[in-house]
């Protein structure tokens, strides 16, 4: 049995993770990469309600991939460039990985051909 814990004792990058695993919530981030947007400007690009929406942008803030700041009565959301980098850098770390082993494949392969 799966057990689901608190988000807030959840690694950080894991949450991260979770949140862009769902086609939605990637679309939401290209929605916020153009602009900060709020809630209903968020699910006039979607065929979901607001409550719906709403659940998708607090996952995105538990990943912290976005932030939400009031202005008024209005909460708005804006893409979070800090909680993108720790997962572009996490995917870092195999992109350098995979650079070594090609590198040694290439030159075991141009040993070969000499």
């Amino acid at each position: 049995m799966v057990s689901r814990e608190d988000p807030m004792t959840q690694p950080l990058q894991q949450l991260g993770f979770r949140a862009l695993a769902d086609p939605t919530r990637r679309g939401i981030l290209h929605l916020l990469a153009s602009q900060d947007m709020t809630i209903g400007e968020v699910a006039e690009n979607f065929q979901m309600t607001r409550a719906a929406v709403k659940k998708h942008l607090t996952v995105l803030k538990e990943g912290d991939l976005i932030t939400m700041h009031t202005v008024g009565r209005t909460r708005v959301n804006a893409l979070n460039p800090d909680g993108l980098k720790q997962i572009h850098d996490w995917f870092s770390y195999f992109d350098a990985f995979w650079d070594d082993r090609l590198a040694t494949l290439k030159s075991e392969i141009e040993k070969d051909t000499k």
